[in-house]
């Protein structure tokens, strides 16, 4: 349904009439169950890409879509800016969604709930919160006759919750052209407000740790359940499980991270020389940051067995391993030292870190964007424990940035709904953002 459209006939029960228009849209894209498994096992984000292209079309632009496998949709604009010989500023947004077990949750996680000043379901965090106010900051410029500063990349990329294999990827191999004069580009996972002490700041990403995802692999022999058998698969495998699941690995700083633990800790008072006591003052987004100064190697899976009474020859486990950039290699290697040399060891993903510096021109307008809307509350870089679609555009030499501009109360555990139950995110944060959005393209 285009976004021109009377859609009042269409709310929800709780859902008020003057509900802004940026909750509105992404009220609209959480219906559109774009769930993705992963491995190419995926609903595809299809209708939801048409939903996106028919409200680009009514602001008067013409989106390109680029299905390279079949339901699995990308499309980008390109909105001309006041000054052309800029380089061009990349937006973008995944519209695929991880699943979402509707028992665990209070709410249909695909009914776009409005309640409590909240919008709750699956992607109102991660990420179809910051494509709507993609969305609805371009479309306030052109409303107002007005151009971005420069030329705008809109860009909606597939299956960035696999990495990105069957959407950015392909979209960066294939139409390269789409990005054409574009160096710089902003997504998710950043800009968004933490409490720090009794304080508040915003945390902008300047990186984001590599990605592998990983299969181990045990084998045995086969056998009645009921024998007396040493060479038992399900059993080596929970053993190399355990051992790197209880793994703890060491602290390591980064350039970034160095300046995230003394940003933090000037603001609390806290000794910058424990960056786990320095994480602690910040309350729910405490967990979050820790995973930002150390590797993680958690189990996500685990696939063994056939039958109650029969031992299988082979188990399998799935692990989310995320590096320090530049430490993959290393980190595998510890890996097959801890779960064994008879556990095999499968590369099933691996992709990129990034880390680049918290200066230049797009950084002081992010944070001079944020300053305008909400004075004096401080701004500091931090390395994100997950990935985006900006590793995709690197291979195109495009710098990458987190900046989902959001205002959120400090009660709330933002950081812990992604991929969370409950997904929510309050409607006024999503009104700030656009706002901020809107200042930054019209001012950058």
């Amino acid at each position: 349904m285009p976004p021109s459209e009377d859609l009042s006939a269409d709310l929800p029960p709780d859902l008020p009439p003057d509900l802004p228009e940026v909750a509105r849209i992404a009220r609209d894209l959480i219906r559109f169950d774009t769930t993705n498994w992963g491995e190419g096992r995926s609903n595809g984000e299809r209708e939801a890409a048409e939903y996106v292209g028919a409200y680009l079309e009514a602001l008067g632009l013409r989106p390109e879509f680029y299905e390279p496998i079949p339901r699995r949709t990308n499309l980008r604009v390109r909105v001309p800016g006041r000054d052309r010989d800029k380089p061009a500023l990349v937006l973008h947004g995944h519209l695929d969604v991880v699943p979402a077990v509707a028992e665990d949750w209070s709410v249909d996680p695909f009914a776009g709930v409005v309640r409590d000043g909240m919008l709750w379901g699956r992607g109102a965090v991660d990420m179809k919160d910051m494509d709507a106010m993609i969305l609805t900051s371009v479309a306030d410029l052109l409303r107002a006759g007005e151009q971005p500063a420069r030329d705008l990349v809109v860009t909606f990329f597939a299956d960035e919750e696999n990495g990105g294999v069957e959407g950015s990827q392909l979209v960066v191999r294939d139409r390269p052209e789409w990005f054409a004069g574009a160096t710089e580009a902003i997504s998710e996972v950043g800009g968004y407000s933490i409490p720090v002490g009794g304080r508040s700041a915003y945390l902008l990403q300047v990186g984001e740790k590599a990605l592998v995802w990983l299969r181990l692999r045990a084998r045995g022999t086969a056998g009645h359940g009921s024998r007396h058998h040493h060479d038992n698969a399900v059993t080596r495998l929970a053993e190399a499980v355990a051992a790197l699941g209880r793994t703890a690995w060491p602290i390591e700083l980064t350039d970034t991270t160095r300046q995230t633990v003394a940003g933090l800790a000037a603001l609390c008072g806290t000794d910058a020389a424990d960056p786990d006591a320095v994480a602690a003052a910040t309350g729910p987004a405490s967990g979050f940051l820790r995973s930002t100064f150390r590797t993680t190697t958690n189990p996500t899976g685990l696939t063994a067995g056939y039958k109650h009474n029969v031992i299988p020859d082979a188990a399998v486990a799935a692990v989310d391993v995320r590096t320090l950039p530049g430490q993959e290699d290393a980190i595998l290697a510890e890996i097959q030292r801890i779960v064994g040399d008879d556990i095999e060891i499968e590369v099933a993903h691996r992709d990129i870190g990034l880390e680049v510096p918290f200066a230049g021109a797009l950084v002081a307008a992010m944070v001079g964007a944020l300053e305008r809307h909400d004075p004096g509350v401080p701004v500091i870089p931090y390395l994100m424990g997950g990935g985006t679609d900006n590793k995709a555009l690197a291979a195109l030499g495009i710098t990458g940035y987190g900046f989902a501009p959001l205002r959120l109360p400090a009660e709330l555990d933002f950081t812990g709904m992604f991929h969370g139950v409950d997904e929510r995110v309050p409607i006024d944060a999503l009104v700030f953002g656009q706002r901020v959005l809107t200042d930054l393209i019209r001012t950058y």
